[in-house]
């Protein structure tokens, strides 16, 4: 744990100055939600993410079935 205020320091640093970038305003985000596309947007990234999840999960099945096999 050397230097752990350095360490400390240098994240609350980066911490700060990424929390500046998030008032910004997004001139295209607004377009989409005043049209309300932005819901079909959040739609399909929930779709993927939903499908990456499943995928992950049936492949972690997978894998833990043929550890089974090997160990075996």
């Amino acid at each position: 744990m050397k230097n752990w205020s350095a360490r400390f320091l240098t994240t609350a640093l980066l911490v700060c100055s990424s929390l500046s970038t998030w008032a910004q305003e997004v001139e295209m985000a607004d377009t989409l939600r005043a049209e309300g596309k932005i819901y079909v947007i959040v739609g399909i990234i929930l779709i993927v993410l939903a499908g990456l999840f499943v995928y992950l999960f049936l492949l972690d099945r997978k894998v833990s079935r043929i550890e089974k096999s090997l160990n075996k």
